[in-house]
């Protein structure tokens, strides 16, 4: 309601509308004719402030006009909001900001709440207008309509209420279908239900994957690991069975990229020049991570055929990183040194970037709105930017700024470029063979038009080495160039520097085309692929290494149903996932999702569901997912700072409190935290500052315990320090021989871990239901209560620093808390079934005293029956304390014990605070604290300490062999051995060859390999290991019995840091120090 008017005597009979000044009204008694004033500009003035009377009329609250300050308040509401944002976006965009400020949080939530979302995140039709159900979101508020869709739905998961009419779930027909319409109930859905099916979708992702198992052929050379399991050659066509999650495959200069349905990139091949982005230039032949893109969700990725290898990834948020051999510039970074890592390009930041091509000696990308850069080697004109000097930055290409460009493809010395609409074609570089389409072969260092190509319709090109390739709209493929590479029969070759199409695919619709180094393929809407050029490595998959100068059917990929192809430098590839469209910048990639065979065992309460039910609900799921990954910044996690829930706050409580978070896909609650990581993280150091540790008593004195001496010294130094991707600081022994390349780190952290279990440091304490031995977690720990000192609160700060480092370096501590202190640790209220987890006695007793009934425990002879006469309670170590302040002297009576036992279950829930700030203040310097609101218990537990359990086929992934064949005996001897032995026996295995205990839940984050080495030594002697390399040698064996009884004995009683001489009198103690030091 805008305004009520009072027309006059009777009613109204007639209406009308006069633009843009209001509307008219008579009524039956009056001759007078009113006008009303309702202009849009007065509408929309107006409009915010009727919006919220009637919002806050629903909560009763009435009495707008009564309170001025308010109601200014609220008329400048979206102004208030909209500079805010404005302010704060580039802030949070680039890093410098984690989150929105409260105050802005504060602001959209009320917002939202007052319901003017709906007023201004959508452009409203004239009031005189019926309404339009398809109203369209401003383009200004849409992060508003974003944030407002985001909250109500999770209002709506949390209370199991139907979801608001803003959240629209993408490739979910809204049709009466049965089983969609269960998938948006969410009443049908619990949580545990919910949480189940995305554990079960993250952890078995081949199992959703539409269609089916992915499968990937690979055919060419392979000497370097190219080909994966396909083989070290293949003269045709190989399926490689590693290779099932792919959805997209890049070949490149004797290496292969695998973009992942999640977007993780894996890498295997060729690694010199760190081109496979692993921080080494070793060769891998399995699928490896490239740790360094996890955090974020790769959406396309481009690597050149030739010259020393560089890629490029775009990310689902915008970033662009580069990596490999950087000569030129070419890498975007302002340099021309190498990058073995992806390291983002800061100079396109801001640049929504749609499209990458790299070349040989130079790299170009394309942004949505038509921009083309170009950057590294600028010989023979090839960067079009009318010189040849070289750039190590991004530049526009300023010749082609009055045109949208849509596409870019980089050769050896050459560049080709098509518009937007696909109606022009430039070329420009070298002109050598008449690659350039132009007829001359002559250098053009300005872009120019192909004429022969415009009004064409052009849907691709590509560029090889002297020759180039374009495939149109209409599905013919044109070629120029080099004679014998661009698949032309004899008699049309004279005019091969000009755009010809190939007559031998005239018949086909081809849909795609892939170029290599000197090779094509070319893929027809009959999934038949054709392939032509060089094949000295058996690229073209024909079965032999002949040249072919024309288009030839690749007989072994028939019938396989392949919708993607790949071309490496002397490789190839061909795959059956579809091909996904497009996506813009900031938007995220439509969830492709088949419908899973059966639900595996483990997940028992989805029994009931049918799997087409599964996968529309997962849908669902993934889709809150995405909203909440565009909107997490907006949300106040912090359930501290959340007393009470309100209509203003109950979406983001949801989450806070811990109710929503199994459901959220690990792109929101893992991915944030593992992105501001590798943004934080100190580069070019393999290690922090140097400690001492004395271990070896001296002069009759024992030693403090190492958790004590290190957290004496790494509390004083700056955190900043230690934000570093592997030792956070480096140990010096003194008396010892050992120099720490990182095994005496990760074995004094084990040793530490091993100190504060077995209360050699006060900071755990078993739980109560350990001591009593009754109901759950009884082989867990809690913080002691009792430790609340200063030095106490500087230790557990230290406990804090050490477990951010485990999740920074990705080395597990060994650790066993209680469920009841994760939770505490990332920010989920406790309850009292929390409480029962560790202490069932208590609480039951608790419980008694409330519930009198048929007790025969009466008021008169409650005092008698009851063994507590005030209010004091136990604590977690045991202690009686009081609950309240002053409870020893408040007596517990008949009428106040429900009182007392509430009192006492909130004394419990709330009496680690202290120590759990001391820990997460520890912690905040290392890494970004508010994230953990965004994780579970369990998520934050597998961080800090990985896998209790040592998996045998973990260890296989992560094997290197060295001086010793695959299938040699004794590594059969040793892997059966392994899988013989029991956890704890692995886990001292581990610790013989690692220093450390666990493995990292995910093996994508174990960054050293187990390498094993055969050593010339004496038969059936002790193996031997280096612990910071990750390292066992292995002497000759007479049996595997004798194997594993040497094995035995090495990692039950050889467990000390080999005596290096030289180092033993570098650490030799000097006596500096006082003896309170250490």
């Amino acid at each position: 309601v805008l305004q009520t008017v009072v027309t006059g005597l009777g009613s109204v009979v007639g209406l009308a509308w006069i633009p843009d000044i209001g509307v008219a009204a008579c009524s039956s008694r009056s001759k007078d004719v009113l006008l009303i004033r309702c202009c849009p500009e007065w509408i929309s003035q107006n409009h915010i402030l009727a919006s919220c009377r009637m919002a806050l009329r629903t909560q009763a609250i009435v009495g707008l006009n009564k309170a001025p300050c308010m109601k200014v308040f609220i008329e400048r509401l979206p102004l208030l909001l909209r500079t805010q944002y404005a302010y704060e976006k580039s802030h949070v965009a680039c890093g410098d900001q984690l989150v929105h400020s409260t105050f802005l949080q504060s602001l959209a939530s009320l917002t939202v709440g007052l319901c003017l979302d709906q007023f201004l995140a959508r452009t409203a039709d004239p009031a005189h207008h019926k309404s339009n159900s398809q109203e369209s979101v401003s383009s200004e508020w849409g992060w508003l309509a974003t944030f407002s869709a985001t909250i109500k739905s999770a209002e709506a998961l949390a209370k199991g209420t139907a979801f608001p009419d803003t959240f629209s779930v993408p490739d979910l027909s809204q049709d009466s279908d049965s089983d969609i319409i269960k998938a948006l109930e969410n009443n049908k859905w619990s949580c545990l239900m919910d949480e189940q099916l995305m554990t079960w979708a993250t952890s078995k992702p081949e199992d959703w994957q539409l269609g089916g198992k992915s499968e990937v052929f690979l055919w060419g050379g392979g000497r370097h690991g190219q080909l994966a399991d396909a083989g070290s050659s293949a003269l045709v066509p190989t399926l490689a069975p590693s290779l099932t999650q792919a959805l997209q495959v890049v070949c490149g200069q004797n290496c292969t990229f695998l973009v992942q349905a999640n977007g993780t990139v894996v890498a295997f091949g060729e690694g010199s020049y760190g081109r496979l982005g692993q921080g080494n230039s070793d060769d891998l032949h399995a699928p490896t991570v490239i740790a360094a893109l996890q955090g974020y969700v790769v959406t396309r990725l481009a690597t050149s055929c030739g010259s020393d290898g560089h890629s490029m990834a775009l990310t689902e948020s915008g970033e662009v990183f580069s990596w490999g051999d950087g000569d030129y510039g070419k890498l975007g970074h302002g340099n021309s040194e190498r990058q073995r890592r992806p390291r983002q390009i800061e100079a396109l930041q801001g640049e929504d970037v749609v499209q990458l091509s790299c070349g040989f000696k130079h790299s170009a990308v394309v942004t949505v709105d038509g921009k083309l850069f170009t950057f590294g080697s600028g010989d023979y004109g090839r960067l079009g930017l009318r010189s040849t000097s070289n750039k190590m930055l991004p530049e526009k290409v300023t010749a082609l700024e009055d045109y949208s460009i849509g596409q870019v493809a980089c050769g050896l010395n050459h560049t080709l470029v098509v518009s937007s609409d696909g109606m022009i074609v430039w070329s420009f570089g070298d002109g050598d063979y008449g690659k350039l389409g132009l007829g001359a072969c002559t250098v053009k260092c300005c872009p120019q038009k192909i004429e022969s190509l415009c009004n064409k319709g052009v849907k691709k090109i590509a560029s090889g080495t002297q020759f180039s390739v374009v495939l149109t709209k209409d599905g013919h493929v044109y070629t120029f160039g080099q004679e014998r590479l661009i698949g032309l029969p004899d008699s049309m070759l004279r005019n091969h520097n000009r755009p010809q199409q190939v007559p031998s695919l005239e018949a086909m619709f081809v849909e795609d085309i892939a170029v290599g180094s000197e090779h094509t393929l070319a893929l027809c809407s009959t999934g038949d692929i054709f392939a032509w050029g060089c094949n000295a490595e058996g690229q073209l998959g024909l079965s032999h290494t002949n040249q072919v100068k024309e288009p030839t059917l690749i007989a072994n990929l028939q019938g396989k149903n392949i919708h993607q192809i790949s071309a490496g430098r002397c490789h190839s590839a061909a795959w059956t996932t579809p091909l996904l469209s497009p996506s813009t910048p900031g938007s995220t990639i439509p969830v492709q999702l088949g419908i899973p065979e059966m639900v595996p065992p483990q997940y028992h309460v989805l029994k009931g569901c049918s799997p087409k039910v599964l996968t529309d609900r997962l849908r669902v799921l993934f889709h809150f997912s995405d909203l909440m990954y565009k909107s997490w910044r907006l949300l106040n996690l912090n359930s501290n700072h959340q007393t009470s829930i309100s209509r203003y706050n109950i979406g983001s409580s949801a989450i806070a409190q811990g109710r929503l978070r199994g459901l959220l896909s690990p792109k929101v609650n893992i991915l944030p935290l593992v992105r501001s990581i590798g943004k934080t993280m100190i580069q070019g150091k393999t290690y922090g500052p140097q400690i001492t540790v004395k271990r070896i008593s001296a002069r009759g004195r024992s030693t403090k315990p190492i958790f004590i001496q290190i957290a004496k010294q790494v509390v004083q130094l700056n955190a900043s320090e230690l934000r570093l991707p592997s030792r956070a600081w480096k140990v010096k022994l003194i008396g010892e021989g050992a120099d720490d390349a990182g095994g005496v780190f990760d074995d004094t952290i084990t040793e530490m871990c091993q100190e504060l279990e077995t209360a050699v440091v006060d900071l755990l304490i078993a739980t109560p239901n350990g001591t009593a031995e009754v109901g759950s977690n009884r082989d867990r720990f809690l913080l002691n209560p009792s430790a609340c000192t200063a030095e106490h609160l500087q230790q557990l700060k230290f406990l804090g620093i050490l477990m951010a480092v485990a999740i920074r370096t990705k080395k597990p501590l060994d650790l066993h808390l209680a469920p009841f202190v994760w939770k505490q640790l990332c920010s989920i209220p406790l309850t009292s079934e929390d409480l029962e987890e560790v202490d069932l006695l208590y609480v039951r007793n608790l419980y008694g005293i409330l519930n009198l009934d048929n007790s025969g425990i009466t008021e008169e002879n409650f005092l008698e029956m009851i063994p507590l006469d005030s209010f004091v309670g136990q604590s977690a170590n045991g202690k009686v304390v009081p609950i309240i302040p002053g409870g020893s002297s408040i007596p517990l009576t008949f009428g106040n014990r429900k009182e007392y036992v509430e009192r006492t279950i909130e004394y419990r829930l709330h009496e680690l605070d202290q120590q759990v700030a001391a820990i997460r203040q520890g912690m905040s310097a290392i890494v970004p604290v508010p994230l953990l609101s965004l994780l579970t218990e369990k998520q934050l537990e597998q961080l800090v300490c990985g896998m209790p359990e040592v998996n045998v086929d973990t260890l296989k992934k992560v094997v290197r062999y060295r001086d010793i064949v695959e299938n040699h005996q004794l590594l059969s001897w040793l892997w059966q051995t392994l899988q013989e032995f029991s956890n704890e026996e692995r886990v001292l295995f581990l610790r013989f060859v690692s220093g450390r205990s666990r493995l990292p839940a995910n093996p994508a984050d174990i960054t050293q390999k187990f390498q094993i080495i055969k050593v010339d030594r004496p038969v059936d002697g002790l193996p031997t290991a280096q612990t910071c390399f990750f390292q066992l040698r292995l002497p000759p064996y007479s049996s595997q019995q004798v194997m594993a009884e040497r094995l035995r004995y090495a990692i039950q009683n050889c467990r000390s840091i080999d005596m290096d001489n030289y180092m033993l009198s570098r650490n030799a103690d000097t006596g500096e120090g006082s003896d309170n030091d250490y």
